[in-house]
């Protein structure tokens, strides 16, 4: 790939989204359609295997282009999918998630036999769904058959719902609201 090519992606898919694009001559088409791809899976917007129909054909250029944008915008603050390499395996997730389940189902149970601790048995529900999603998050973002897009995305909701320290440090929430549970001595 010369490194004009990828220059030249690199400023089309830079462009804010609806900057008008004249399409690539047939002979510019296969250079431009592959720089376009390295740097666009390089900046992780998209899949190696969405570059059968991302800019598959010359007259869908435009629109494709505009795609890949929004894509870099969405994206701009999700974390990159390495990051991903910092969390469990699969059977640690696939455990804490099944506990959780299990734990709320429990506090469905609860709340149908405890009507006078209703206020605090749905405060630990919306908890243990809040902490479900998170575990959700993780485990989407580790699972490999997803596009590179989607998981990062998962990532970045990751983020969000741990906050950026908790994120950062690499600290796990647990599967469960731990800190409702009372210690008997």
């Amino acid at each position: 790939m010369a490194p004009a090519d990828l220059f030249f992606a690199t400023v089309l898919l830079s462009a804010p989204v609806g900057t008008p694009e004249q399409i690539p001559t047939a002979e510019r088409w296969t250079a431009v359609q592959s720089a376009v791809h390295e740097i666009a899976i390089e900046w992780e917007i998209l899949d190696p295997r969405e570059t059968r129909y991302v800019l598959a054909k010359a007259e869908d250029f435009q629109v494709d282009l505009d795609f890949l944008r929004k894509r870099k915008t969405d994206l701009a603050d999700a974390p990159k999918l390495m990051e991903a390499t910092r969390l469990p395996d699969r059977r640690l997730m696939d455990d804490q998630i099944q506990f959780n389940r299990a734990f709320r189902k429990h506090l469905d149970v609860r709340l149908l036999w405890e009507a006078d601790r209703a206020v605090v048995l749905s405060e630990a529900a919306r908890e243990t769904d809040r902490l479900y999603r998170m575990w959700d998050a993780m485990r989407e973002a580790k699972c490999d058959f997803h596009y590179v897009t989607y998981r990062r995305l998962a990532l970045k909701k990751l983020k969000d719902g741990l906050g950026e320290v908790m994120y950062e440090s690499g600290e796990l929430p647990p599967s469960v609201p731990d800190w409702r549970f009372v210690s008997v001595r």
